[in-house]
């Protein structure tokens, strides 16, 4: 299933430059490029689709006639005798001679040449749908290689969104760590001019210990996100500067309907590819019913240190010269044509072929799983846009409201007018609502992306700034 971000719940991901320590920033087209370049699951699925391109050209010479050549040259005697026998595994030899009464251990130099071409010419299409599978495979394997792709798309500017998150998460924890230390030095002084009761320099001591753990955890997310975005990208991890501009703007295109038609998502070809390999594979189990018919020819040259006269009434008619037992001196050919069919094929091709329709079937089930999770997502990316509109249009009132309740608690303390819950009560209200703001500037590109992932269509969510 496409790995989809993870919307509404707080998200970061990396990075600044393809080459960490520099002050160059890196935008989210240059991360995805970089990680398109560099990811080594999509180099793998490329060659893969190399692989299946040649297997294409490989099917299609299937067709062409066997042409084998063979030269031995032996030495050995020719002793005959009467009897039958069967050249079981070839684990025999070719002598051929005279019978004699008894062991003759005369032996002469001896060679074979020998060509012989073999077609299997017709094969009800057998050749056809091998390479028709073929090709069926090369296109799942370039589908594969496409959705991959996106999924790395989609994944990269997740992270990517999750780590300038997480940023502008530091800066606000940042903030806070200031504020709380701008309350404690007042408090402090105020205990000290005996003002205020000694423990409220205690809770103001708490406050800015709380702020300083709430930095180093949004520095440790911080870290955990750029490490995340340099796998995708497959750089060395390292500090990041990003493009702040999904900070300062909301995406342009976010009602903008998608060009993509639903069942041309990247996922869906891939798992569509993936059952007209299986059909395909059916159609050629199928020819394996049917005879082969073929046409082979053959030349054959033989030499021998046996004259033709050898016998048992003249068993000095041989020679142990090299160059007279290995020249040709007899030429025989051959040509013709065959069937060759095996009658108990259609017994073990019916259930193969069975077995491949049921793949089918459970091929076709997974496709439809996978649509039918992908329609649910389109519709709660629609909901999740709606709610990130919402959200990033209440984030600005609510830290304002917040800002100003902390003012008017600071002062009403710096009177002794509040005690020092109150105020880091409104201290904490504003914390929340800063860190509010952020993750809803985040997720409104976030939502868009979901629906970019939910429909398949990159343009959608790239275009958009």
């Amino acid at each position: 299933m496409l790995k989809l971000p993870i919307v509404f719940l707080f998200v970061v991901g990396a990075t600044c430059s393809v080459f960490p320590g520099t002050a160059q920033v890196l935008t989210l087209k240059q991360a995805v490029q970089t990680a398109l370049a560099n990811y080594p699951t999509l180099k793998a699925k490329a060659h893969y689709v190399q692989s299946s391109r040649a297997l294409v050209k490989e099917a299609g010479r299937e067709y062409l006639p066997d042409l084998t050549v063979s030269a031995q040259q032996d030495y050995g005697t020719v002793n005959g005798q009467n009897g039958p026998l069967y050249s079981f595994t070839g684990l025999t030899a070719a002598s051929s001679g005279p019978v004699f009464p008894d062991q003759n251990n005369a032996a002469a130099f001896g060679a074979l040449y020998l060509a012989n071409v073999n077609w299997n010419f017709f094969a009800f299409g057998r050749y056809k749908e091998k390479v028709a599978v073929a090709r069926r495979v090369l296109e799942e394997d370039t589908s594969d290689l496409y959705q991959e792709r996106f999924q790395e798309e989609i994944e990269v500017a997740g992270a990517y969104l999750n780590l300038l998150a997480a940023q502008q998460l530091i800066h606000t924890q940042e903030s806070n760590l200031e504020r709380a230390q701008a309350v404690q030095r007042v408090v402090l002084a105020r205990v000290k001019g005996q003002l205020n009761p000694g423990v409220d320099s205690s809770q103001a001591n708490a406050e800015v210990s709380a702020a300083r753990i709430e930095l180093t955890n949004a520095v440790d997310a911080e870290q955990q996100r750029a490490n995340e975005l340099a796998q995708l990208m497959g750089v060395p991890a390292g500090e990041f500067v990003l493009d702040t501009l999904f900070l300062s703007q909301v995406p342009s295109t976010m009602i903008t309907p998608s060009t993509v038609n639903p069942q041309d998502h990247p996922l869906l070809k891939f798992y569509k590819s993936r059952i007209a390999v299986s059909d395909e594979e059916t159609k050629y189990l199928k020819t394996y019913n049917y005879p082969t018919f073929s046409l082979f020819g053959l030349t054959q040259g033989r030499g021998s240190g046996f004259d033709y006269n050898y016998s048992a009434a003249n068993p000095d008619a041989y020679t142990h010269s090299y160059g007279q037992g290995v020249g040709v001196q007899r030429i025989n050919y051959l040509v013709g044509i065959g069937v060759t069919w095996n009658l108990t094929n259609p017994l073990r091709i019916h259930e193969q072929v069975a077995a491949q329709r049921f793949t089918s079937l459970g091929l076709g089930d997974e496709y439809e799983l996978i649509n039918q999770r992908l329609a649910a997502q389109r519709v709660l990316a629609e909901t999740r846009i709606t709610n990130a509109l919402s959200n990033y249009r209440e984030a600005p009132v609510q830290v304002k409201a917040a800002q100003d309740a902390f003012n008017q608690k600071n002062v009403l303390y710096n009177h002794g007018l509040a005690n020092i819950l109150d105020l880091t009560q409104t201290q904490y209200v504003l914390n929340r609502a800063e860190i509010d703001r952020d993750i809803a500037y985040n997720n409104v590109w976030q939502a868009l992306l979901l629906k970019a992932a939910a429909t398949g269509d990159w343009d959608l969510f790239i275009t958009a700034f």
